[in-house]
């Protein structure tokens, strides 16, 4: 290869890393995509996985209020979803630890949770059963 060659290939590259800058990312920001952190994405996927979805309201009030669920939570809420459908529920409450969701059960969605404060001298409308774990 001649040196003129390399060089004429070298300074091509070097003019295209100029072109794309290297974007600085601020670690300090909570990192989001479409409005979701990656917290909900990652939730969402876990769920995803188990067959359970979450809908837009349920990743925001999770998310407002602090609502965090391992795979452990979610298999016990999709088992639950399980038994209610079982049963015949199409909307069901699960009320897990001092937590409660409402699932619409054929859809396998989680409509909303609701936790702490929040439960207290609350009404759940539009469910027809509830299951405990």
């Amino acid at each position: 290869m001649q040196s003129d060659d390399l060089l004429v290939r070298y300074s091509s590259i070097v003019t295209n890393a100029e072109m794309y800058p290297e974007r600085k990312i601020d670690a300090t920001k909570e990192h989001q995509l479409n409005g979701n952190s990656f917290e909900q994405i990652l939730q969402s996927k876990i769920g995803q996985q188990s067959g359970l979805v979450f809908s837009k309201h349920a990743e925001s009030r999770m998310s407002q209020r602090d609502i965090k669920l391992s795979t452990e939570d979610i298999k016990k809420l999709t088992d639950a979803v399980s038994k209610a459908g079982q049963k015949g529920i199409r909307n069901t409450l699960v009320l897990m630890d001092q937590t409660a969701f409402v699932i619409n059960v054929p859809g396998n969605t989680v409509i909303t949770a609701i936790n702490g404060q929040d439960l207290k001298e609350n009404v759940f409308t539009q469910i027809d059963g509830a299951v405990i774990i």
